[in-house]
């Protein structure tokens, strides 16, 4: 009997210690979608011993899983979001981790006449021409910002006639622009990883207003007692160390950079 029972606590244990080797790290879709967490996360088992399962949803998924307790880490790109999650409490110090930049995509041919480096101008050709015009519309840190560039452009409800909202991922936005010779906004790291790109090309880039930084914060365990604080901040710390970072500034497509690191020394 008591042999019995050594070996069922045994079994216990070991099950407990299996369930603590992984978390879930809750994140916006551009880092599943440039490749980037598949390139990441195999270097942070190396070095941890503990595997990350991604659930990658818009920003604004992401971080309402943070608020439910659904994940143990957030890994996401609205700084205004994540500045108002930590303040309500439901998650930790937030970190910078990296960046990189949003650009408008349009077909070559560019019938509106966007081409150039100002995105609140280019908005406003697009709308002005009732232009195709392709929006995330799913709360993601790409969508938020191009909500933001159509507000200063002071076309908040006036996008045009050829506004479609797909309520859907990067790649599939870049999907449906590519089939209909629509105008986007996209990430550069989606961008650069994407094949199906028919005669679609970056049309509007290096505006300063396209900047699109990257954070990571862990869920807070006052709000939900069940998260995995110590493998979540091995996580946040690794992804802000100077291996993580490097990790991610190695991370390129035909010699480009997706992102380029930046947190704090």
């Amino acid at each position: 009997m008591r042999r019995g029972l050594v070996a069922t606590l045994l079994l216990a244990t070991g099950a407990m210690a299996v369930q603590a080797q992984y978390i879930v790290v809750a994140s916006t879709t551009s880092t599943e979608q440039s490749g980037l967490f598949a390139y990441l996360l195999p270097e942070f088992k190396k070095a941890s011993g503990m595997d990350v399962k991604v659930v990658a949803v818009g920003t604004g998924q992401a971080i309402d899983m943070g608020r439910r307790g659904d994940a143990d880490v957030l890994f996401v790109h609205d700084r205004v979001a994540e500045d108002k999650v930590v303040a309500e409490g439901f998650a930790v110090k937030r970190f910078d981790v990296m960046y990189n930049d949003f650009v408008l995509i349009g077909p070559q041919a560019d019938p509106a006449k966007t081409r150039g480096k100002d995105i609140v101008e280019a908005l406003k050709k697009v709308a002005a021409a009732n232009a195709g015009f392709i929006s995330r519309g799913d709360k993601s840190g790409t969508h938020a910002a191009e909500l933001r560039y159509w507000k200063d452009a002071g076309l908040s409800d006036q996008m045009g006639g050829g506004y479609k909202a797909c309520g859907c991922g990067m790649g599939p936005a870049l999907n449906m622009a590519a089939s209909t010779g629509a105008y986007v906004l996209a990430d550069r790291g989606t961008w650069l990883n994407f094949k199906n790109r028919a005669d679609l090309a970056v049309l509007v880039e290096g505006d300063k207003r396209l900047f699109n930084q990257y954070g990571v914060m862990r869920v807070n365990p006052l709000k939900h007692p069940h998260v995995k604080v110590a493998e979540g901040q091995k996580f946040v710390d690794w992804l802000i160390s100077a291996p993580g970072q490097a990790v991610i500034a190695g991370y390129k497509i035909g010699g480009e950079p997706l992102f380029f690191p930046n947190a704090a020394p």
